[in-house]
């Protein structure tokens, strides 16, 4: 089976986690834009993280045969520095519009403040004028809360529901989030969030219809490996392999595509990898026998 990780924070992660990603059969991530463990304290640090993320890090992926796309925007916990936050505003739409941004995101709460909702307001403004999906943020602890006031703000905006994301759901907010006509987004992480066997009931009760998987997988204890070791999961428990290829890869397929950036033809065809080539003459190899795959057909 391929796999398509929507929520992975690969800037956070080893390039031996791209190798083992790719030999698990892990096509294409999205990498949506994060708090990187510490406050930034200038708008040149988001500058340089943006362009790494639509640079090197697309680049990385490549090595690897895996298409990288990502999210742009100003993460809910660092929107509580109102001041810096106005700054990364004003400089979000430079990058928001590369070939390869699918989504804002991710954008929503953490702590559910004042300044949180105006970040994300003023996202969601950037998102509707441009027509781009919105990846939605939950957080840790009020998470119900937070996503029904983040559901409450885009229907308020008229976000068109299909277009609106909403990541690590649980059990208690996925019906807030189904209902309300978006997609729901789950993280298996491996102690906390949305563990294997429950995402396998939650497919089992509910079906695959608007629902898929990531890892979420980032700088603390995670896993790049979820997502195909929830589809082995879901396979032995009985969901149907047409059920699994939509949780694992279609869904998200279908809502990231919205953005027009995703060429499904060339990621649904094999790979052609080269190793030989540099990014600002820089290789992955050090030093290794570079992969030189023959061209693809056409």
């Amino acid at each position: 089976m391929r796999f398509f990780d929507p929520h992975i924070h690969m800037t956070s992660r080893t390039t031996d986690d791209y190798q083992a990603m790719a030999a698990a059969g892990i096509r294409a991530v999205i990498e949506p834009a994060f708090w990187l463990g510490q406050p930034r304290t200038q708008v040149g640090s988001f500058v340089d993280y943006f362009a790494s993320l639509v640079g090197w890090e697309r680049f990385r992926a490549s090595q690897f045969g895996i298409a990288h796309y990502c999210a742009m925007g100003l993460n809910a916990k660092e929107a509580n520095n109102e001041a810096l936050a106005r700054e990364v505003l004003e400089v979000l739409p430079r990058f928001a519009f590369k070939e390869s941004v699918v989504a804002i995101g991710e954008i929503g709460f953490d702590e559910i403040t004042a300044a949180e909702e105006a970040a994300y307001r003023a996202q969601i403004e950037l998102a509707l004028e441009n027509d781009m999906v919105i990846m939605v943020h939950s957080p840790h602890r009020d998470k119900k809360r937070g996503i029904v006031r983040s559901l409450e703000i885009a229907r308020e905006m008229k976000v068109p529901m299909n277009r609106l994301v909403v990541d690590h759901n649980n059990e208690e907010t996925i019906d807030d989030v189904l209902d309300a006509g978006a997609w729901a987004a789950f993280t298996i992480y491996p102690h906390t969030k949305m563990g294997t066997e429950r995402m396998v009931d939650i497919v089992l009760a509910y079906g695959a219809e608007r629902i898929f998987v990531d890892s979420s997988a980032d700088w603390g204890v995670s896993d790049p490996l979820s997502v195909p070791k929830t589809a082995r999961r879901m396979l032995e428990r009985g969901v149907a392999a047409d059920a699994v290829e939509k949780c694992t890869w279609r869904n998200a397929v279908d809502a990231y595509g919205q953005s027009g950036r995703i060429d499904v033809a060339e990621l649904e065809s094999r790979p052609a990898v080269d190793q030989r080539a540099l990014w600002n003459d820089n290789s992955v190899l050090r030093g290794q026998d570079p992969r030189i795959d023959d061209p693809v057909p056409n």
